[in-house]
């Protein structure tokens, strides 16, 4: 028997409609995430005026990013004791105030460019979850080693708020790609392997879908600072 064997018992009928069920209710609860979003995002800049709040005033751009961060907090640390119907509203409500925040990468960026961006984000999220889905390794190594990339990221990135260097913004962002290409099979592999322990439910597929909105959120991010057409 090997370590994989000894973790998690031979996979049953029963643990496979757990598990079905459980990946089916975090992908739509995603993609209603990413709906959602992208609707904000749309009718933000359909709305000049509303736009123009959100991108030329500081004060509102950054109390929507902390609320966001508030959110999430909330969300990942106080799902337990959230009621599903909290928890999907604080989702909800994330995704439609992102939606806001995301709207200005169309002042940046060509919407051509930003589409297959896009396509590019979903194609790579994709194999990466299948392949998190499907693997037969125990990918709880990479979690630990991951989060530090993370970590990294985000220091990298505030300090190169001062700097404004293109290199320095470059280089995290293609390390950005790998470590979130890696998230999203690791914690694909996790929402397996949790619906394997017999968590099902609400709660737990709210929070493996904010987790996997994260990871594409910002993969998608980081690939259009690398690929994308900047407006002239």
């Amino acid at each position: 028997m090997n370590r994989y064997d000894m973790e998690y018992p031979a996979t049953t009928d029963r643990t496979v409609a757990s598990q079905n069920t459980l990946v089916r209710q975090v992908y739509a609860w995603m993609g209603l995430g990413l709906t959602l979003t992208a609707l904000v995002a749309l009718v933000t800049i359909s709305s000049p005026g509303l736009l123009g709040a959100v991108a030329g005033n500081r004060l509102i751009f950054f109390g929507l990013m902390i609320g966001e961060l508030a959110m999430v907090a909330v969300l990942s640390a106080a799902i337990n004791r959230l009621s599903g119907s909290a928890a999907t509203l604080l989702f909800l409500g994330y995704s439609a105030l992102n939606g806001l925040t995301l709207s200005v990468i169309f002042l940046v960026y060509t919407a051509d460019s930003i589409g297959s961006t896009f396509l590019i984000s979903a194609g790579m999220f994709g194999a990466m979850s299948v392949y998190g889905h499907l693997t037969s390794r125990d990918l709880t190594s990479w979690g630990s080693f991951l989060f530090m990339g993370l970590i990294g990221i985000v220091i990298a990135s505030i300090v190169n708020i001062f700097l404004a260097s293109d290199a320095v913004s470059w280089i995290t962002s293609g390390i950005g790609v790998l470590i979130f290409t890696g998230l999203t099979a690791y914690d694909s592999w996790k929402i397996k392997a949790l619906a394997a322990q017999g968590q099902t439910g609400r709660k737990p597929a709210i929070l493996g879908a904010l987790t996997l909105y994260l990871d594409f959120i910002n993969l998608f991010l980081m690939l259009l600072r690398l690929l994308g057409d900047r407006r002239r």
